[in-house]
């Protein structure tokens, strides 16, 4: 049996769901470290729009520290940083070019970045935009980490001079995300946080929907939509939904919506952890389409693409309710046996305890 790793994250934020998606990836993949027994730190930097929404202030999985500046992670946490096996600094990490600066030199162990935005990272540093990585960077880490597979991790060896490029894709806590018996009250919902680039899909997909079908519910979650935005009047809206509630949300909707980030679909492989939520709490699935989405969720089998209002009105209208329970019976499996939190685990301890491997092919594995 494998002796414990001392593995040290230092990521955007635990402790907060407001606002982004990587609490909640941090939390399944700690919790699969924490049940195969690592010990395991997670380093945030104490911010006020994460101190004034936080909803997991305390894990019981890991031990959750907070610094106030660059220098204080130094001061405060220097020797965490030196005896831990492993140092794991996250994408979009408060001054994370500082940081990797600062700790870079003090780690021992094998030192890794994850990157859950790897195309909006990749297509910042070809803008010349150093926020929270610069280009330099890349070749210091062990391992760089991405949430995107495909040929993406050619990229990142080739170009911008990674040492070692591994796919490590979101995941799911199936024991927080499962169905819950509740009565679907949505004909189709969407869970994310306002974006730009996001919203035109989001109006063609559901709203137009909405407009077309005003007899039936819809729903929209998450924060930062502008104020100025009309929404129609059967489409309910919730500003913050804590992950608390996401299961009981997925399980009042017969179908949901995923949306993809334009750099993202740009990329392809690219699977957003509320695919991955969403089927594991038994919640059929329309998504907008992108290279790769087939091969986490066989097309028709287990997630339907749509590219506008009309294939989702057909899906809403045509399809027999035998179809969809199949249709998210399918998904769910796929995710139980890949994409929990566990199985994340046990991918990211693999790769930091066996020697590099060609990853140019990989891709998720069939359920």
């Amino acid at each position: 049996m494998m002796a414990p790793l001392d593995i040290v994250f230092l990521g955007l934020s635990l402790s907060s769901s407001w606002g982004n998606g990587h609490a909640t990836t941090f939390r399944a993949l700690l919790r699969g470290l924490h049940r195969l027994g690592h010990r395991l730190t997670f380093l945030e930097r104490d911010v006020a729009w994460y101190a004034d929404n936080r909803d997991l202030p305390d894990p019981d999985f890991c031990d959750l520290r907070y610094y106030r500046s660059v220098a204080g992670l130094c001061t405060d946490h220097r020797e965490r940083l030196r005896s831990a096996d492993v140092v794991v600094v996250g994408s979009f990490v408060p001054e994370g070019v500082a940081v990797i600066d600062t700790v870079a030199p003090l780690c021992a162990g094998s030192f890794c970045f994850y990157d859950i935005d790897t195309p909006v990272t990749l297509a910042r540093l070809a803008a010349g935009d150093r926020d929270y990585l610069a280009g330099r960077q890349v070749p210091l880490f062990d391992t760089y980490f991405s949430f995107t597979g495909g040929s993406t991790l050619d990229r990142l060896r080739e170009q911008f001079g990674a040492r070692r490029a591994e796919p490590l894709y979101c995941s799911v806590d199936e024991e927080r995300y499962a169905p819950t018996s509740e009565r679907p009250v949505w004909e189709l919902g969407y869970l994310g946080t306002y974006s730009p680039d996001r919203q035109p899909t989001l109006e063609r997909l559901l709203i137009d929907v909405a407009r077309r079908m005003p007899d039936r519910r819809f729903v929209v979650a998450g924060p930062q939509y502008p104020e100025g935005l009309v929404w129609p009047r059967n489409v309910d809206r919730i500003a913050h939904l804590p992950p608390s509630e996401h299961a009981s949300f997925y399980s009042r909707q017969r179908y949901t919506l995923n949306v993809t980030r334009a750099d993202m679909i740009a990329a392809g492989w690219s699977p957003s952890v509320r695919l991955f939520e969403a089927a594991a709490c038994f919640c059929p699935v329309i998504s907008d389409r992108w290279p790769g989405l087939d091969d986490f969720f066989p097309l028709g089998e287990a997630i339907h693409a749509a590219d506008g209002a009309d294939d989702v009105c057909a899906v809403l209208t045509e399809e027999a309710e035998s179809q969809r329970l199949a249709l998210a019976e399918n998904a769910r499996k796929r995710v139980l046996a890949s994409h929990t939190g566990l199985a994340r685990a046990r991918e990211l301890v693999s790769c930091l305890t066996s020697p590099s491997r060609d990853s140019r092919s990989a891709a998720p594995q069939a359920a």
